[in-house]
C-alpha cells in the first residue's frame, strides 16, 4: 500500500514493495518505510532498522528501529551523507533521530528504501545510548 508521503517519491528510488508473495527480512542497517504511529493509519515514515537478531524471539516479525527525518533545526540529530548509502537513497534530505526509538512489527512496513554503513548505524546506535543514560 503506497502512503501519502510517497506518492511524489520516483519508483526507482522507493525500493522492493513487501508483498504476501514475497516476505523478506530487514536487517541491521536497512531503511525501510512504515507506519508512523504518532500520526494516524495513512502516515507513514522512513526508519532505520537497529536490531533483528536471528535467534532472538520475533526475529523477522518486529524491529528495533530509529525514525529519519527531513528536519534540521533540532540539535542531535545525524546526518547522512549521500555516500553512507550503500544502495537506496531517501528522496530529501534525511537526518537520523537517536531518540525517535521505536518497535515496528513486519506487516507495518510497507517498503525498503534502502541501505546505510554499519558505521553510521554504529554511530546512532552509541547516541540512543547517550540518550538512555
Amino acid at each position: 500500500m503506497a502512503r501519502a508521503r510517497t506518492a511524489g517519491t520516483p519508483p526507482e528510488r522507493r525500493g522492493r514493495t513487501v508483498t504476501d508473495e514475497e516476505t523478506p527480512i530487514f536487517e541491521r542497517g536497512d531503511v525501510v518505510y512504515g507506519d508512523d504511529p504518532f500520526k494516524g493509519e495513512e502516515d507513514a515514515r522512513p526508519w532505520l532498522i537497529l536490531s533483528n537478531h536471528e535467534g532472538r524471539p520475533f526475529h523477522g516479525d518486529q524491529y528495533i528501529a530509529l525514525t529519519l527525518t527531513s528536519k534540521s533545526w533540532m540539535d542531535g540529530l545525524i546526518d547522512i551523507p549521500e555516500e553512507r548509502w550503500l544502495r537506496g537513497g531517501m528522496p530529501d534530505e534525511s537526518r537520523i533521530v537517536p531518540w525517535g526509538v521505536q518497535s515496528i512489527d513486519h506487516e507495518d512496513i510497507d517498503f525498503w528504501q534502502g541501505r546505510l554503513d554499519s558505521d553510521l548505524v554504529d554511530v546512532a546506535v552509541t547516541a540512543l545510548v547517550e540518550e538512555l543514560q
